[in-house]
C-alpha cells in the first residue's frame, strides 16, 4: 500500500499500548512528520527560506515545530526553560537554513518528543503546571494536547507556504 493511501495515523490502530491522551499526541506528531516530509522535504534551501508576501518562511515553521515541542514538554515536566532553549527560540526566524539541517533537527525533535510524551503517566495529567515568565496556569494534560494542536497548526502553515512558494515558480 502506498503511504498516501494509508489512513491518518490515528485511524491505523497503532500505539494501542499507550494511554489515549498520549496516543493522540503521538499520532499528531506522526502525521506532522509524514505531512512535512511530503510537502516540504523536496524544497530547495532557497525555497525553504523564501518569504512570499513577507510571511514567515517554511524554515521558520520547521524550526518552530521542533523547538516549541521541546519548550512545551519542558513545562509539562515541571521545569523552566534553559538559556539555550530561549536563545534557540529567538533564532527561529534566522535566514539561511538548509534543508538538511532543518529536516535533521525536525527528525531528532520528533523522536525525542515522542519518547518524552510516552513518559507521562495518565494519573499525572491533571497536575498543575505554569508556563512562561508570567507563569500562566495549565496542566500536564493541557500541555500535551497543546503539543499536538500547536504542531499541527504550524504544519498547516508550513504546507500552505510551501504550496505558495512552489506556485510562484
Amino acid at each position: 500500500m502506498h503511504k498516501s493511501a494509508l489512513p491518518e495515523p490515528w485511524l491505523r490502530g497503532t500505539l494501542t499500548d499507550v494511554p489515549s491522551v498520549q496516543r493522540a499526541v503521538l499520532h499528531a506528531l506522526e502525521l506532522a512528520k509524514e505531512d512535512l516530509e511530503r510537502w516540504c522535504d523536496g524544497l530547495s534551501d532557497e525555497e525553504l527560506n523564501r518569504r512570499p508576501g513577507g510571511i514567515a518562511p517554511v524554515a521558520f515553521h520547521l524550526r518552530h515545530i521542533a523547538r516549541s515541542m521541546d519548550r512545551l514538554l519542558t513545562y509539562a515536566e515541571g521545569r523552566q526553560l534553559s538559556a539555550e532553549q530561549i536563545a534557540a527560540m529567538k533564532g527561529e526566524l534566522e535566514p539561511g537554513a538548509t534543508r538538511n539541517e532543518l529536516m535533521a533537527e525536525l527528525a531528532v525533535a520528533l523522536a525525542k518528543s515522542s519518547k518524552r510524551v510516552r513518559s507521562f503517566l495518565p494519573e499525572h495529567l491533571e497536575e498543575e503546571r505554569k508556563v512562561g515568565k508570567k507563569e500562566l496556569p495549565t496542566s500536564v494534560g493541557g500541555l500535551l494536547v497543546h503539543v499536538a494542536d500547536h504542531t499541527q497548526r504550524h504544519v498547516g502553515q508550513a504546507i500552505t507556504t510551501a504550496k505558495i512558494v512552489v506556485a510562484q515558480q
